[in-house]
């Protein structure tokens, strides 16, 4: 049975998520196929949702499901979502996978990170690139946005470091917003204290449909990395540890980059 408290803050909850997604209760109930007048009498306390309609509506919200368990015991129900250890045999053919996907990405940077940025795993590529980077920013638990824009990290080799800078704060800061954590808002106040003055013009070198990383080589002799991102997840995981990694993948956005890579990471 929920009680009067539990179904207050299961209520509190749905309109924060409901806010924050920017959808109308009328949105949402289409979304979920119920009524706007379920909806809000649900978001009023008046109405105690089932444990499906609970699992409809975040679904519709597109709330991640680590925050779909809470809001699932916050309604007084058990959790849907298992949570298991990367390092569980049960999740061996999913580090398979990513193993096989880091190496096959290969000369090219590749990393595995949690929704934290925390590094899960990472390719001879990245540790190339970030060949040199102070020792304790490399020491686990490792935190790859930090690792790109601190002072001892790679931000002293980064060309354009005012703009890349701010594209990994601008998409952090978007993470954070439309799934806030602590930990993530903390990190953002971070790297915005590192980040140079955000600059007013694109610089001519920029792709169009994303910002170069320009990266001067350790060795003087050797060309300027240029490299763009990619970003993929899973985006049917029904665990929570599998649901929150992130692949980034580094890739050259020319020949000279390609070339500069295959033999950097052979050497």
């Amino acid at each position: 049975m929920i009680t009067e408290s539990a179904s207050a803050g299961l209520a509190s909850s749905l309109r924060t998520w409901r806010t924050r997604r920017r959808v109308s209760q009328l949105e949402l109930a289409l979304r979920a196929g119920t009524t706007q007048r379920h909806v809000s009498f649900i978001e009023s306390g008046r109405s105690v949702p089932g444990r499906s309609m609970i699992i409809r509506l975040a679904e519709s919200l597109e709330v991640p499901i680590r925050e779909r368990n809470e809001l699932l015991l916050a309604g007084g129900y058990a959790p849907a979502y298992p949570r298991t250890d990367l390092d569980d045999p049960q999740l061996a053919p999913v580090r398979t996978a990513l193993d096989r996907i880091l190496h096959g990405h290969l000369p090219y940077p590749a990393v595995i990170v949690d929704r934290h940025g925390d590094l899960v795993s990472a390719n001879a590529g990245f540790d190339a690139i970030t060949a040199g980077v102070d020792p304790l920013l490399l020491t686990p638990p490792v935190c790859v946005p930090r690792v790109l824009l601190h002072p001892q990290g790679l931000a002293p080799r980064i060309v354009n470091l005012d703009e890349w800078a701010w594209h990994v704060v601008d998409r952090l800061n978007a993470e954070s917003v439309r799934n806030p954590t602590d930990r993530l808002r903390s990190l953002v106040d971070e790297l915005v204290a590192l980040a140079p003055p955000r600059p007013r013009h694109l610089s001519p070198g920029h792709l169009g449909f994303a910002v170069p990383l320009r990266l001067r080589a350790r060795d003087p002799e050797r060309p300027e990395l240029r490299l763009i991102t990619t970003l993929t997840h899973f985006g049917t995981a029904t665990d929570v540890t599998i649901a929150e990694l992130r692949l980034e993948a580094f890739l050259p956005a020319d020949e000279a980059t390609g070339a500069a890579l295959t033999a950097l990471v052979r050497g």
